[in-house]
């Protein structure tokens, strides 16, 4: 498909617009001047970029953990340093606590509609204290499901204030199935995923103040920008992996161990620091008594999260940056996932979906990207990922770049996924399909995510059932307020392929490039509202796209393009035509027309959106020469025509 949509042939003499027709659409509520008209604020400019006042705040955090895999236990302590930067003091702060969305009785229980469970968890809070100059408290504090209010005992200045907070506590990791964090057994040991695993900051910002919607289970997380400090202690014996850098790892890794890390840095090749033979063998451990901790560091991140277990192989390779700049890609898996068709070829993957994004949109900012096989069935943090540990061929590849993917939406460009998951989730998808085409020469191209393009088929008219169910609803809805069956069909692939038709069929790949990269530019480690991207999009691709905001992600509007009708120039088909087309429904785009005449020549006409500005029929000239044999709107179907039995046009 072109990037650009240049006429192949023909001219139009003259073009007429009727504002008279009988359909559904109404060009003033589409082309609607009061949409997004609000202007800029300090906090965020009119062009989409942050305001010289933009603010947000950060929480730094120490967190020291220990595993009990008897009882499968969590046992912690977190001390997060808090600057408020808002231009506002604040008398109170709230914590997440999403360990609790699996308490009896949560909201995520209650809301699921699965009735009973097996299992129920929660974060059990043995402490909370508070420092605020230099003094300490025992915090008065409440804790409503997910969300934990600490009730200061003087304000948190504005513009630089400093709060510690020091929480302990402890929590049971479910079994595989109960969410994002789990453990299996394996063959050789207990894996074990572990995230949400800290009582963490919520977001206070300029749209919302502090931004507590539950943790129901489907909208993921929001969450501040700081620096990591962490340490966790688990049974000699284990691999600990986690976000960001290892600090300590000749207090826990054999000197062979450590030499073949370094030369898996310099080469792009994988290389064992653990192989499948040596799976929990003695020689692969310091000690095998007792208990080991792993000390990591991860700065500049939104969370940080670790995996474990005695049954990990593991291997690493280079990551080349386009600065020059070096990471690391690392896998670990457990010897059921070995082969060469499932997990034997991660550490390829995540080292190719790192330089392909990097290339591409922005330079990976991390210094390992980790892809976990365990009981997690795919899930994003930053620099680690956790996947299923049966995964095949091309599935293991979608599924792994989709998730590494994440750390650039949302981890790189700190988007509010429990509000707006379209904007990870979708912002994911679309580069993926990029990825897919690159990589290994297109190995496993063209990658359309589930529904979209399975099997070569149109990814513009699959999404079409959806648009026209009655239960259909906008991109732009709550994370947890879309049925479940829809949550695919909405976040990923309607947005991804919104942004697809933007690139391929409305800005072509140099306007819209420029565009996105400069979105992601301007929001790297910051956060972005939808109309943020809205503006920024606009501004540097030099379009006004409200138009297309509107229909496809704020309204769920419907795009029924149709040929009306077609006449000759005093009925002499050598004199030219005259072509009706109308727009039937609520969406607008811009037209293709393809024109095929009875002496053989095939014309094509492109016709910008502003044809629909004034109404919903249009009338152009064509300089036919012969009779029509055929008119067509859309003729590689490359948009959502909700009805194509009328794009085509025939004599009778």
């Amino acid at each position: 498909m072109k990037a650009s949509r240049l006429p192949i042939v023909l001219f139009i003499a003259f073009a007429v617009s009727s504002a008279i027709s009988q359909t559904k659409y109404m060009p003033h509520d589409e082309f609607d001047p009061n949409f997004d008209s609000n202007g800029g604020t300090i906090y965020r400019g009119a062009n989409g970029a942050p305001g010289p006042g933009y603010w947000q705040n950060r929480a730094d955090y120490k967190i020291a953990a220990t595993l009990d895999t008897t009882t499968k236990t969590i046992t912690g302590r977190v001390e997060i340093s808090y600057t408020n930067n808002s231009p506002h003091e604040l008398s109170y702060v709230w914590l997440q606590l999403e360990q609790n969305q699996l308490s009896r009785g949560s909201r995520g229980v209650m809301t699921s509609g699965n009735g009973p469970r097996a299992f129920y968890g929660g974060d059990s809070i043995a402490s909370v204290k508070t420092v605020q100059n230099g003094k300490a408290y025992v915090a008065d504090y409440v804790i409503s499901d997910t969300r934990m209010q600490i009730r200061l005992q003087t304000p948190v200045p504005a513009r630089g204030g400093k709060l510690v907070i020091e929480v302990a506590y402890s929590f049971v990791i479910p079994p595989a199935g109960y969410g994002r964090t789990g453990w299996m057994y394996t063959k050789n040991g207990t894996i074990y995923d572990v995230a949400q695993w800290y009582p963490r900051m919520s977001v206070f910002d300029d749209i919302n103040g502090w931004n507590n919607l539950p943790f129901l289970g489907a909208g993921e997380f929001y969450c501040e920008y700081g620096n990591f400090d962490y340490s966790v202690t688990v049974p000699a014996d284990m691999i600990v992996v986690g976000s960001g850098e290892l600090l300590n790892s000749k207090s826990v890794l054999t000197a062979k161990e450590i030499r073949r890390f370094e030369e898996a840095k310099k080469s792009d090749k994988r290389v064992y620091i653990i192989s499948p033979e040596e799976v929990a063998k003695s020689e692969t451990r310091p000690t095998e008594k007792g208990m080991l901790t792993w000390h990591f560091r991860m700065d500049n991140a939104r969370d940080a999260v670790w995996a474990c277990s005695r049954a990990f192989i593991w291997d690493a390779a280079r990551i080349n940056l386009p600065s020059g700049k070096k990471s690391i890609a690392e896998s670990v898996y457990p010897i059921e996932s070995a082969a060469d068709s499932s997990w034997g070829r991660s550490t390829e993957y995540v080292k190719a979906s790192i330089e392909i994004f990097s290339k591409d949109w922005y330079e990976y900012p991390y210094p390992a990207a980790i892809n976990v096989a365990g009981p997690v069935g795919g899930m994003e943090y930053p620099g680690i990922v956790f996947c299923w540990w049966q995964m095949y061929n091309k599935v293991m590849w979608y599924v792994t770049a989709h998730e590494l993917g994440h750390d650039w939406f949302p981890m790189i460009v700190g988007s509010n996924e429990r509000q707006n998951a379209w904007m990870d989730e979708g912002f994911n998808t679309f580069i993926d399909i990029y990825a897919s085409d690159e990589f290994n020469h297109g190995e496993y191209a063209p990658k359309r995510d589930g529904e979209f393009d399975p099997q070569g088929k149109n990814p513009a008219r699959d999404i079409v059932p959806y648009l026209l169910s009655p239960e259909s609803q906008p991109i732009m809805s709550y994370a947890d307020a879309i049925p479940g069956r829809y949550v695919h069909t909405l976040e990923y692939y309607k947005t991804a392929l919104g942004l697809y038709m933007l690139r391929e069929y409305v800005l072509g790949h140099k306007r819209f490039d420029y565009a996105f990269r400069k979105y992601i530019s301007r929001w790297a480690f910051k956060h972005p509202s939808p109309e943020d991207f809205f503006r920024t999009m606009n501004d540097a691709a030099g379009e006004n796209l409200n138009w297309f905001w509107k229909g496809w992600f704020v309204k769920n509007y419907k795009l029924d393009q149709a040929v009306d009708s077609v006449s000759y120039v005093d009925n002499d088909p050598g004199k030219g035509s005259t072509i009706t087309l109308e727009n039937k429904d609520r969406m607008v785009m811009p037209t293709t027309v393809e024109v095929k005449e009875s002496n053989g020549k095939v014309g094509k006409v492109d016709l910008p959106v502003e044809i629909w500005e004034r109404g919903g029929v249009f009338r152009f000239h064509y300089n036919s020469t012969s009779k029509i044999d055929s008119v067509v709107v859309d003729p590689d179907m490359v948009l959502p025509d909700v009805n194509p039995a009328n794009n085509v046009w025939t004599p009778r």
